[in-house]
């Protein structure tokens, strides 16, 4: 087995420090850090049965475009999928039912444009944090607020997001590493710089517009290991 990211947990539990020691995952390439890439095109979207064939355009700028190949995997609106063709800079991927139902993949339209990161390669510099590409579910955004030169975003979310969400902590929304300015049961709040409205897909972003929510991998571990 390939060598994967180690997590150590540490965490005191009635007086009684207890370690636990996990894999994040097998292959440590199939792990991305939220900084989006680029924003992608989407030029094709072929239903077949259950299953959605998505085709979409890298631009023509991004450094080694050229060097993907079949089979690596890129975050698509944060979610982990598999090159399955290659037409020049077009990359074609498949979504299944699972997938279709907690992301909003399936809203999709031709010309749309979505956030896209490659995986992250063994000793490549991590900037953003720990994201695998499995989104959690879809949330909303509740309030677009500008400040000056920021724009604070809220989002609606499940509860059960929201419990493994704190402030200060990471979270990934439509492929995008952000930092939780707040958190109450039911929404989440963000300050966005105006690079990040740039460069990515809040930028154009409505209030209702479903995004895709990943929590951090971190809280998810600790709620298992408390029983939560």
């Amino acid at each position: 087995m390939a060598p994967g990211v180690i997590l150590a947990v540490s965490i005191k539990l009635r007086n009684s420090e207890q370690l636990r020691v996990y894999r994040l995952s097998r292959n440590p390439r199939v792990m991305f850090t939220g900084l989006v890439e680029a924003l992608a095109v989407v030029r094709s979207l072929t239903p077949d049965g259950v299953s959605l064939t998505l085709a979409i355009e890298a631009p023509g700028d991004l450094p080694g475009a050229d060097t993907v190949r079949l089979g690596d995997s890129v975050a698509i609106n944060g979610c982990c999928l598999t090159v399955v063709a290659i037409e020049g800079l077009v990359w074609s991927f498949q979504a299944g039912s699972e997938t279709l139902s907690r992301t909003n993949l399936g809203l999709l339209r031709i010309g749309h444009r979505v956030n896209i990161e490659r995986s992250l390669q063994v000793g490549a510099r991590l900037g953003g944090h720990f994201v695998q590409g499995h989104v959690d579910g879809l949330g909303h955004v509740n309030q677009i607020n500008r400040e000056g030169e920021w724009t604070h975003m809220s989002f609606r979310v499940p509860p059960e997001l929201t419990r493994a969400m704190v402030e200060k902590g990471s979270v990934t929304v439509d492929g995008i590493s952000l930092t939780i300015v707040a958190v109450d049961e039911a929404t989440f709040r963000v300050a966005l710089i105006p690079h990040t409205l740039q460069m990515t897909t809040l930028g154009n972003r409505n209030v209702d517009d479903p995004v895709n929510i990943e929590t951090d991998i971190l809280g998810k571990y600790i709620q298992k290991l408390l029983g939560k």
